[in-house]
């Protein structure tokens, strides 16, 4: 009979190999809002300006790319956000500062409901 030990973790460190020989690659994404805009930064070390698209379609802000390694090949990234409704799509502007991806969307004007008075008959 022969014994094989258990390593729960052996697959977990199998899929972590191969994500980092470049199959995939998940930049992270802060998401924060104020008063006039949403903004949506990404960490993308290594990424350059030409290899980034950024579309707003149909309620859904995607950001696609690929990162270039000299050795290793490429690693490519898509993260997809939903938009709200107060959304401006037609203004949304990016822009990439030191490895950062900032895209911001500005909101819709809110409107306050106008209130009607009451004239005594």
């Amino acid at each position: 009979m022969t014994l094989n030990a258990y390593e729960p973790w052996r697959l977990i460190t199998r899929l972590q190999r191969e994500f980092d020989r470049g199959l995939a690659w998940l930049p992270n994404v802060d998401v924060t809002e104020d008063d006039a805009r949403y903004l949506v930064r990404a960490d993308l070390p290594g990424v350059e300006q030409k290899d980034i698209e950024i579309t707003a379609d149909q309620g859904v802000l995607t950001l696609r790319g690929v990162r270039r390694f000299e050795k290793r090949g490429e690693a490519r990234f898509l993260r997809h956000f939903n938009l709200p409704e107060n959304a401006r799509v037609d203004e949304i502007k990016a822009r990439q500062v030191n490895g950062v991806l900032e895209v911001s969307i500005p909101k819709q004007p809110r409107i306050e409901p106008k209130r009607i008075t009451v004239e005594a008959a």
